[in-house]
């Protein structure tokens, strides 16, 4: 395979590769969320005899969404260095510097992590959020839980 070949399946890995994975890190992470606040607004907390049992159930998925939050920057850093590469490997076959085109390629390369950052900050604020809601349906969970023994 000669040079062309290799830079177009790189530039293809970038576009598809990369981009797509982190388009559906995106999907997946506002999904979970979506299916998290439903799950938490007709939890039963009554119908819960055990505190362990009622967070396995709150906590469920939660660890995809912080997966998410966390790396989709490695991810669009990959896309990044990638776009570097290809860019660097253009100035080497050109044989001569092209101010445009590196600063094209540059540009271009720089989309994956900006994209990275897209999808990690609302992923970690989906998580801080599902945390959030553990907290407090747990803490109403022993609140009711102590109230009734009281009664008794």
């Amino acid at each position: 395979m000669d040079a062309t070949g290799w830079l177009s399946i790189a530039e293809q890995v970038l576009d598809y590769g990369v981009m797509g994975t982190l388009g559906l890190m995106s999907v997946v992470a506002l999904w979970m969320f979506i299916e998290r606040m439903m799950f938490y607004k007709s939890v039963d907390l009554e119908s819960y005899d055990n505190k362990d049992l009622l967070e396995i159930d709150l906590t469920d998925n939660l660890s995809v969404l912080s997966a998410i939050g966390s790396n989709a920057p490695y991810v669009g850093l990959i896309g990044t260095i990638i776009g570097i590469m290809i860019t660097f490997y253009g100035m080497g076959e050109a044989g001569a510097v092209d101010t445009k085109a590196v600063m094209n390629g540059l540009a271009l390369a720089l989309k994956a992590t900006a994209f990275g950052i897209v999808v990690a900050i609302p992923g970690i604020v989906f998580y801080t959020i599902c945390i959030r809601k553990v907290e407090r349906l747990s803490a109403i969970w022993e609140a009711a839980r102590a109230s009734k023994s009281v009664e008794s």
